[in-house]
């Protein structure tokens, strides 16, 4: 499941832009990959962030896997209902279970389109 008004990372995160405002979160994909999620370490409001670095993590029944922020900026605002519900990333990756918003320096770069991910998924696995 791909949602066509988001752009991707080929680390399976996905960013919806606003104005200069992005909401990220990690894809149906890695959710899937992960199972069931069972933490999430979230960056803390106020920081700032640089494309491509790390940004949290994700622990899960099968794996611990880092979190990479697509875009520079300053993160306004954590998903705070992620500490003691981190099962909303596998229940709704796109939409209750968003991760940070960040206001942005920058235009995002590098960023893959719906049917880009699409192929980028399909051609890794």
């Amino acid at each position: 499941m791909i949602s066509n008004d988001l752009l991707y990372t080929k680390t399976h995160e996905w960013l919806r832009q606003e104005d200069d405002i992005a909401v990220v979160g990690i894809t149906h994909f890695a959710q899937e990959q992960l199972g069931d999620i069972t933490f999430v370490e979230l960056p803390n409001v106020g920081d700032t962030i640089t494309a491509g670095e790390e940004m949290g993590s994700v622990e899960s029944v099968k794996a611990a896997s880092e979190l990479y922020s697509p875009v520079t900026g300053e993160i306004i605002e954590v998903n705070a209902q992620l500490d003691d519900a981190p099962e909303l990333l596998n229940d709704d990756p796109y939409g209750e279970g968003w991760i940070i918003k960040i206001r942005c320096s920058e235009d995002p770069e590098g960023m893959l389109s719906p049917e880009e991910y699409a192929d980028y998924i399909e051609s890794e696995h």
